[in-house]
């Protein structure tokens, strides 16, 4: 090797060091507290440091005059954190195993020879099992690991034990090869595994693994505790109970990875948004309505054309609706109406309470969310001011749409959760489909597809998501500003997606790497959307 390629695999391994330095230390490090840490001269450090922030891998916190992790390592980390739906299908039956045992339940993954934590919910308790997310344990001494070392094919798992070190975490830990594969052929036997206090001392867990439909391993469910709340009794007790909902959350999963729709997103020219919201496609004037919900304004584009604004309003927008004349703006008071000539009138008859989410149905009807006491009614708004039927839900729901076999879609962002509300028997049916973990981003907004695809921006979550129709996540889509806020499909074949987006809210250093925020994007769809319909409302 030359002196000069030794140099510079020497100075990486340095700015790695840094790089790792900064990871572990959650508050961030000083340059001196680096220096120290490290063994770096001042001069070596400060070059090093202007590399790493020029690439936006850290960034310096100008009040605490730390150096933390930059926009850059976020972004590399939903790359390589290609399993949303694992954590989403998991979502449920880790609630469930928590409530069930009060104690802290957790989901990971096999990550070479390590357990990776990707998500925890926690216990009840005070005192209880609180490891953090991202982190990495050994195979050999947690219950995660032993789990999905037993579910391995016989051969990788030969391959893989004679592989690990086994070091002593705790005088229970097992460090003997010959008794780990006993201790394997075990837990394969009856398909879950325990750690008796064997790598933190006082601490018990029992987990199991998790396969997908085509037999391959996709991660583990344990739930963890004190040792004197789970005992070797209780232990055996929830070991099957873990074994159904890993076999549950299995069951949800493709066995096929999340694949990217064709083209970037594109944003288009035009004014930017304080917050843009309500994508409508109006087949009848073939272009895109949105809104401007701060700045209120209502935004016009059609196809190939650039973004113009098409009128003002002078209170809040809290709806925009395509109407058989015009456009409907709800207001934070009452209803106008924006007609095809480009006049504007008061909507008589508008109810004063506040809608929460609303969507047309095919029959011209429309469904909106409002709370009612302590709950939340999803149901058909009458020109009476009348709600009728619909369904009842402990949580507001943000976004609606009607699915192509006439159940509706709701969009629940305080608890992540996507609901299919049928009608179907005394007050209808609520289904839970897929629930997504706060680090993934606030669900906002759905638009659905002629496949049965249910799409939904992620605001904080850089990101647009597709959920198939059983719920699971099979596409991805970055974006390259934070808070995306709606989405419709538009365009002749509405095989076209249009996104709105929010600079409201962002931070100034956020904004500074995300100067579109606030633009309205496009990017051409592998899928037909459904059509977006009118609203029937009479105007006297």
């Amino acid at each position: 090797m030359s002196s000069s390629s030794h140099e510079g695999t020497a100075a990486l391994d340095k700015a790695l060091d840094v790089l790792d330095a900064i990871g572990r230390s959650p508050q961030g490090l000083s340059q001196a507290e680096l220096s120290a840490q490290l063994q770096l001269p001042r001069t070596t450090l400060y070059r090093l440091l202007a590399a790493l922030v020029a690439r936006d891998l850290v960034r310096r916190d100008p009040l605490r005059r730390v150096y933390v992790l930059g926009m850059r390592c976020f972004e590399y980390a939903r790359a390589a954190y290609a399993m949303p739906d694992l954590v989403a299908a998991a979502g449920l039956e880790l609630r469930a195993l928590r409530d069930l045992t009060g104690e802290t339940s957790y989901l990971c993954t096999l990550d070479g020879k390590e357990s990776l934590l990707l998500e925890r919910c926690d216990g009840a308790h005070s005192q209880r099992s609180a490891s953090a997310l991202g982190q990495r344990k050994p195979l050999h001494c947690t219950s995660q690991g032993k789990a999905m070392l037993a579910a391995l094919p016989a051969q990788a798992r030969d391959a893989l034990v004679r592989e690990l070190p086994l070091p002593a975490q705790t005088p229970h830990t097992i460090t003997d090869r010959r008794r780990l594969q006993a201790e394997l052929k075990l837990t394969a036997a009856r398909g879950w595994a325990i750690d008796d206090e064997e790598i933190v001392p006082g601490v018990r867990c029992v987990g199991a693994p998790i396969v997908d439909s085509q037999g391959r391993l996709r991660g583990a469910i344990s739930v963890a505790g004190p040792a004197f709340r789970l005992t070797r009794e209780r232990l055996e007790l929830l070991g099957p109970e873990l074994v159904q909902a890993a076999r549950r959350v299995g069951a949800q999963l493709q066995a096929t990875r999340a694949a990217p729709a064709p083209g970037e997103p594109e944003a288009l020219e035009g004014e930017r948004a304080f917050r843009g919201q309500f994508p409508r496609w109006s087949a009848r004037g073939q272009r895109l309505l949105w809104a401007d919900t701060l700045a209120p304004a209502v935004h016009a584009c059609a196809e190939g054309r650039q973004d113009r604004i098409l009128g003002d309003a002078e209170l809040p927008i809290e709806a925009l609706l395509l109407h058989r004349r015009g456009v409907l703006l709800a207001l934070a008071e009452g209803a106008l109406l924006l007609d095809d000539a480009g006049g504007a009138r008061a909507l008589p008859g508008w109810p004063r309470q506040r809608l929460l989410a609303s969507c047309v149905r095919s029959d011209g009807t429309l469904w909106a969310c409002v709370a009612q006491g302590e709950r939340w009614r999803v149901a058909q708004l009458t020109p009476a001011g009348d709600f009728s039927g619909g369904w009842l839900l402990s949580e507001p729901v943000a976004a609606l749409a009607w699915d192509a076999e006439d159940a509706l879609v709701a969009a629940a962002p305080e608890s992540g959760t996507l609901y299919r509300l049928e009608q179907r028997g005394p007050g209808g049916g609520v289904r839970r489909l897929a629930t997504v973990p706060r680090a993934s981003g606030r669900l906002s907004g759905l638009a659905l597809d002629a496949e049965g695809g249910i799409w939904s921006a992620l605001h904080e979550g850089w990101s647009v998501m597709r959920f198939a129709a059983d719920g699971s996540v099979d596409r991805v889509l970055g974006l390259p500003v934070p808070n995306p806020t709606d989405l419709a499909f538009g365009g002749p074949e509405l095989q076209r997606l249009y996104v709105t987006t929010a600079r409201d809210g962002v931070p100034l250093e956020a904004l500074a790497n995300a100067p579109l925020s606030g633009r309205l994007f496009q990017l051409p769809a592998d899928v037909a959307g459904l059509p977006t319909h009118e609203l029937d409302w009479p105007l006297d």
